[in-house]
């Protein structure tokens, strides 16, 4: 039976709907971080050298899942918003020309990549011998390019629909699949050739092959939100240019993240390999502690994005009550385990008493802003729900330029290291309060123009 499109997140409790699409959020993603911990275990046992190769690869990954994040974002605003207007076709239409327009970006970023192949990671710093093993793992993967962006759009206009649980098992399921598949293909086990690097980009090439399929399955045949590709091209071009509106601030707000971790490795890389050692560690077991606000921004922007459509501009207000109060508590909940227990987490990763003294330190400050972080992803996806990409863009790239970084030449000024930490605390802390005032004076106006 076909999932009829309506708008199931106008209606009901604010909180308990939230809740509700972000648990299973919280398991899809953490199968999800698991997937390159599992390939590096399995390579790590290989050598230094494949493990190297590896490594080499994790940037253009990472730009690529940026480019998918980027088109979901736009995807699931236009989706959800069509489904609170009440206009069923409109809907389907955006769902289907994201997803063409997705498999065209993904193709064509996988033919660029083969192109570009050995220049490219020449030029970020893999030395001659190693392009072998780089090109061993790419030439594969490169063809799972569109087997990973398709299915992050495919998802993300089931979450537009309210249905979040679905991404969340597709996504612990792909991740187990691939735990299993991985050590069959590098090591040869249960009579397959041993394919080493190659059998890790086959295994994710499988997985996510198989992931793509179902997602397109589900999308067509379970909830009937595809429809024929084949449109003429004003029509097509009038459903990118709404997708793009929102994808590609929102792309490049993704890549705003990695560059401002790699702002504040470049700035403790000056006290020593224990400072950034210890710094690794912290920035290891940040993302575990993150996780819940991580999947509350991917259902944040479905649930502001159809409740807009609809005009039900008291549940918008409602929502940031209910994520401010949520963020806050849950936020000093980990902060005060992360002081109290930091310094023995990070004890799992090292023996050293220089690594683990400036992994503790981090772990005993920086997390007491973590719930105003919290707020600063959540107003970031309600924007990118309301189709306004730019203050989430805006808001990203002033942390780090306009107040991280003053902040921590100030703070290293006064403290040394310790003081580049006290300053990522208070920059949370301060866009934090920037996007909260923003958002809520951003839906008063709009509740006004109503």
């Amino acid at each position: 039976m076909a999932q009829q499109l309506t708008a199931t997140l106008t209606e009901g409790p604010v909180a308990g709907q939230l809740r509700s699409m972000a648990v299973p959020m919280v398991w899809g993603l953490l199968a999800t971080m698991s997937f390159n911990v599992v390939d590096t275990f399995y390579v790590a046992q290989l050598g230094s050298r494949p493990l190297a190769a590896l490594s080499f690869t994790f940037p253009v990954v990472m730009v690529l899942t940026a480019l998918g994040i980027g088109l979901g974002a736009g995807t699931s605003s236009a989706v959800a918003r069509a489904i609170g207007e009440g206009d069923a076709q409109k809907a389907r239409r955006l769902a289907t020309d994201a997803t063409s327009l997705t498999l065209l970006i993904s193709v064509g970023a996988c033919l660029l990549g083969w192109l570009t192949l050995e220049p490219l990671f020449l030029a970020l710093g893999a030395t001659p011998d190693l392009i072998p093993l780089i090109r061993e793992y790419m030439a594969l993967w490169y063809f799972s390019a569109p087997c990973l962006m398709v299915p992050m759009v495919s998802l993300a206009a089931l979450r537009a629909m309210g249905m979040s649980h679905i991404q969340g098992y597709l996504m612990s399921a792909a991740a187990i699949f691939n735990a299993i598949l991985d050590p069959i293909l590098i090591f040869g086990l249960l009579g397959a050739p041993a394919m080493e690097l190659r059998g890790a980009a086959l295994a994710t090439l499988i997985t996510r092959g198989l992931m793509m399929l179902v997602a397109l399955y589900i999308l067509h045949y379970r909830v009937h939100l595809l429809v024929n590709p084949l449109v003429a091209w004003s029509q097509m071009r009038h459903s990118w240019r709404i997708i793009v509106h929102v994808g590609v601030p929102a792309m490049a707000a993704n890549v705003i993240v990695p560059l401002a971790s790699a702002v504040i490795i470049m700035m403790v890389a000056r006290y020593g390999t224990d400072a950034v050692a210890g710094l690794g560690i912290a920035m290891r077991i940040e993302p575990l502690m993150l996780i819940v606000f991580y999947a509350l921004s991917g259902v944040i922007g479905p649930f502001f994005g159809q409740n807009y459509g609809a005009g039900q501009h008291g549940r918008m207000a409602e929502a940031q009550r209910v994520l401010t109060r949520f963020s806050i508590a849950f936020g000093l909940l980990v902060a005060v385990c992360l002081w109290m227990f930091g310094g023995a987490l990070a004890s799992l990763f090292s023996d050293q008493e220089e690594v683990l003294t400036v992994a503790a330190f981090y772990l005993a400050v920086v997390p007491f802003s973590y719930g105003a972080y919290g707020v600063v992803m959540s107003v970031s996806a309600a924007f990118n729900g309301l189709a306004r990409p730019w203050p989430a863009m805006l808001l990203s790239a002033a942390r780090v330029v306009l107040v991280f970084l003053p902040l921590a030449l100030l703070g290293q000024w006064l403290w040394q290291l310790e003081g580049i930490f006290v300053a990522t605390a208070l920059a949370n802390i301060s866009v934090g309060l920037w996007a909260w005032f923003w958002l809520r004076r951003h839906i008063a106006r709009v509740s006004r123009e109503a």
